[in-house]
């Protein structure tokens, strides 16, 4: 019990934690102001849920390809110029909106999110370790959780502006007083003039957040910042990656973490999807994503205190099993129960990431900086799954109840059975964990 007593955040170190935790929240609103613009782009582009969702192949997929580069950049130099490069590749892709608006060009949007998770990559690879190394050891999972806690307040706040500025201002999403959009119907000239219009309007945001990041990072730069003590400059890349491939805990929390992401992604980027299907329109829908996102952020805070009692990885197995519960029923259910229970899910999700990051990264030394690699790569869960999830989505056609299985069960309803067997994934982890620390 003595590691309770710890400080979590130290006095030292009070002003750098609160900048880097403020990065949690800068990359949160990155994340959720983009979910529903998945939806926003497929009818605006007039472009299958498939395609659409490429928007978060590109955004996840751009931690994949950037954070070993990352990883072996902070390592030989500091933590303080990954932020910095982060910080830049952020801003870079987010202004890179405007060219993108003004071609109309769906893959230069596509693009710009790439390169702007170039520099998410780069942030995510040090601020996670750079948290951790903030204080005691035993007390690193707290803080992380802690620091983690506000990533859900940026996300809260990108989920009200794409709810209360970009998707009620969206020309292409008006409907008839029959609830059929009437973009579809228009003549190709006034479907251009249209385009253009809600185009920019998506574009506007993700310019003024450019202009956000770039002011952090004059911040930051003139910030004095702690500096890893006693540590390993030098890049022994193929040594870590040896002694990481044997550490088994190491090893299934980066495929949990795969399995995670994905399922937050699904559940946050979908349930607009599963709102249209029964008669919301995606203002409406994003709504309830961010009561989701309110229940995800309270409960954040209140699972990262109940960890002075109980057991990280006992309570990532039980949550787990909680949202497979949720899961099922939104599967099954028709109707606004089963919305409910997709919104309730992310009670469940809210301590997941970060007590999976904290138990993977346990006791691997100088190996950490690769390994948060690792984790962050694993990020990529986020880029892959939704975009099965949208195939299944689109097996009868380009709408969300074209097709039902079992004769009952409308498309967009059963693609849940993925976040359902990541969660199946998680609580095994949580199980294997937990068992290990006992023996």
């Amino acid at each position: 019990m003595n590691d309770l007593k710890k400080v979590v955040v130290d006095k030292k170190v009070i002003v750098p934690f609160i900048l880097i935790t403020s990065l949690f929240a800068l990359w949160g609103f990155a994340n959720d102001i983009t979910n529903p613009m998945v939806a926003a782009f497929k009818t605006v582009m007039e472009i299958s849920n498939a395609k659409a969702a490429m928007v978060q192949f590109a955004f996840y997929g751009g931690y994949a390809t950037m954070a070993i580069p990352a990883a072996l950049i902070i390592k030989r130099y500091s933590y303080k110029l990954g932020i910095l490069i982060g910080l830049g590749l952020y801003a870079v892709g987010a202004l890179l909106f405007y060219p993108a608006a003004r071609f109309e060009i769906f893959g230069f949007f596509l693009v710009s999110l790439y390169i702007l998770t170039f520099g998410l990559a780069f942030l995510e690879t040090t601020a996670n370790p750079y948290i951790l190394s903030m204080g005691s050891p035993e007390t690193a999972t707290r803080r992380l959780n802690l620091a983690q806690s506000f990533n859900p307040v940026g996300s809260l706040m990108g989920m009200i502006v794409a709810s209360q500025v970009v998707l009620p201002s969206l020309r292409s999403d008006a409907r008839d007083t029959a609830g059929n959009l009437v973009f579809e119907s228009l003549s190709v000239a006034e479907k251009a003039v249209i385009r253009t219009e809600d185009l920019a309007t998506i574009r506007n945001p993700y310019v003024i957040l450019g202009f956000v990041v770039i002011l952090m990072l004059v911040v930051i730069a003139f910030s004095k910042m702690p500096v890893r003590q006693s540590a390993d400059h030098e890049i022994h890349a193929k040594d870590s990656f040896k002694r990481l491939a044997k550490n088994k805990i190491y090893r299934e929390g980066v495929l949990a973490q795969v399995f995670y992401v994905g399922a937050q992604i699904m559940c946050w980027t979908f349930i607009i999807q599963y709102a249209e299907n029964l008669g919301l329109s995606k203002a409406e829908a994003q709504r309830y994503n961010i009561i989701a996102m309110v229940l995800f952020l309270s409960s954040r805070f209140i699972s990262t205190a109940l960890m002075k009692y109980l057991n990280a990885r006992f309570m990532l197995m039980l949550f787990a099993m909680g949202g497979m519960i949720t899961i099922t029923g939104v599967i099954l259910i028709q109707g606004m129960l089963g919305l409910y229970l997709l919104v309730a899910t992310s009670a469940f999700m809210s301590l997941m990431f970060p007590t999976i990051y904290g138990i993977a990264l346990e006791d691997i030394g100088d190996d950490a900086t690769l390994g948060a690699a690792g984790l962050v790569m694993a990020i990529v869960g986020g880029a892959l799954l939704p975009i099965l999830q949208a195939r299944i989505i689109d097996i009868g056609g380009n709408g969300f109840a074209d097709f039902k299985l079992f004769g009952f069960i409308p498309e967009v309803n059963f693609s849940f059975i993925l976040p359902f067997i990541c969660f199946v994934v998680i609580a095994v982890y949580g199980r294997r964990t937990y068992n290990a620390l006992k023996n």
